[in-house]
């Protein structure tokens, strides 16, 4: 079984803060640690993922199918809307 190397931080946290969270803590039956490193997985694994789903979405705008415009606008927002 392999282990996780850890490594300690120091964070500047307001007192109300963390006297709340030690509560919430508790609650849960976890560690704050245990509950700080989840919180900051999670943030980073999000960021991960709308990172690459910008770069799937740009990708497919980039190779967008021409759809028979051949790129050229032959219409204005007027005619569009025209009623």
């Amino acid at each position: 079984m392999s282990t996780v190397k850890t490594r300690n931080v120091t964070l500047s946290l307001p007192d109300s803060l963390i006297r709340r969270f030690k509560i919430f803590a508790a609650a849960k039956e976890q560690s704050m640690s245990s509950l700080m490193t989840e919180a900051i997985r999670s943030m980073v694994d999000q960021d991960e993922e709308y990172s690459k789903a910008k770069h799937r979405f740009l990708e497919r705008i980039r190779n967008a199918s021409d759809l028979g415009t051949h790129g050229i606008v032959t219409w204005t927002r007027d005619e569009i809307h025209e009623r």
